[in-house]
């Protein structure tokens, strides 16, 4: 499947990239090592050394260079080579790629297109553990399936009635109400109103409340999704637009998600969830991160089932329904960006 280059990818969280200890990892394919230096800012070179092959992930840091330990080259942030032990003279040659980096919402962006391209205004606007309204949880998950397939499940969100019937409990009448959809720049906006919708923090009220979600989905594959509940008779009254999330009633929370590509058929997913702060408490965002757990468990079964389905029969057309709407804006636009990439 194919994937655009010129994007800021999520490498890692932040807070799992300590000083001084390389990490390797692959985005695209790419063989990526990351480093922090003493000074906290974040470097990644291909994790490749120029004379052996051997990879600088097993490398020691000093200062803002590393030193590949398998015969001691010692290589600068932007590639190059500076010391090679027993031999004056470093070829012009001795070099290898280096990536734009960015530390933006507790994520680790990598850039893994033209570095003369990498604009960090274009990196999405996530809500990392910096920004204080919102009380998060995070963690990360890796499938055995293609990033392009947990793209498409985060963009149509019908399948909440059926793979989380267990955990959200979404109903019948989520799959059956077409979301509104929205082309933007790199990506699409997706909001939907829940009408009469039961209390899901208290199954045993008979308060009902108008539910609303709206998310964008931002290249590379970013959702970035507000939700809350608002006294029943809301949606009708705005004409089922958008909400003042500040008049919110209850539920108010917030999600940052990012699809990475690691390798042909396998990905990680990274997430954040949590309440925000005048509308939970830690323990309200470790109950969300349970469910969140059990929810991301079924989506990985269903989709890494998919994922082999297709491997086995590549030349079966899918046949989309009305759900597929953002899906299909949003691989148009993957598909015209690449073609643009390659000219």
């Amino acid at each position: 499947m194919i994937y655009v280059r010129n994007c800021w990818y999520v490498a890692a969280w932040d807070m799992e990239l300590a000083e001084a200890e390389p990490m390797a990892l692959r985005i695209l394919g790419d063989r990526i090592v990351l480093w922090r230096d003493g000074d906290g800012v974040v470097h990644a070179l291909e994790d490749r050394c120029v004379h052996r092959l051997a990879p600088l992930s097993l490398g020691r840091c000093e200062g803002a260079n590393l030193r590949c330990m398998y015969h001691g080259l010692l290589f600068g942030a932007d590639g190059d080579v500076l010391e090679i032990p027993g031999q004056d003279k470093v070829p012009p040659q001795a070099r290898v790629r280096a990536y734009p980096v960015a530390v933006r919402h507790s994520w680790v962006w990598v850039w893994m297109g033209d570095p003369a391209q990498a604009e960090e205004s274009l990196i999405p606007p996530a809500v990392g553990y910096d920004d204080g309204r919102f009380l998060l949880g995070h963690g990360h998950l890796d499938y055995a399936a293609e990033a392009r397939l947990i793209c498409d499940n985060l963009l149509d969100f019908s399948h909440l009635t059926y793979v989380h019937a267990a955990s959200f409990q979404a109903g019948p009448s989520f799959a059956e109400r077409l979301p509104d959809i929205t082309p933007i720049e790199r990506g699409v906006r997706v909001s939907r109103w829940t009408e009469n919708a039961p209390d899901v923090r208290n199954r045993d009220s008979v308060e009902r409340f108008d539910n609303y979600m709206t998310y964008e989905f931002l290249l590379p594959g970013v959702l970035l999704m507000e939700a809350a509940s608002f006294s029943a008779g809301t949606a009708a009254a705005l004409d089922f637009g958008s909400p003042d999330f500040d008049e919110a009633i209850s539920g108010r929370n917030f999600t940052s998600q990012a699809v990475t590509p690691l390798t042909d058929g396998t990905a990680r997913y990274f997430f954040s969830w949590g309440p925000h702060c005048g509308h939970g408490d830690e323990a309200m965002r470790d109950r969300m991160m349970q469910l969140a757990a059990m929810a991301f468990g079924e989506d990985k079964i269903m989709i890494e089932a998919q994922n082999r389905v297709i491997a086995e029969s590549p030349s079966d057309a899918i046949m989309p329904t009305a759900h597929d709407r953002g899906v299909t804006l949003f691989n148009r636009l993957v598909e015209r960006l690449v073609r643009d990439e390659r000219g």
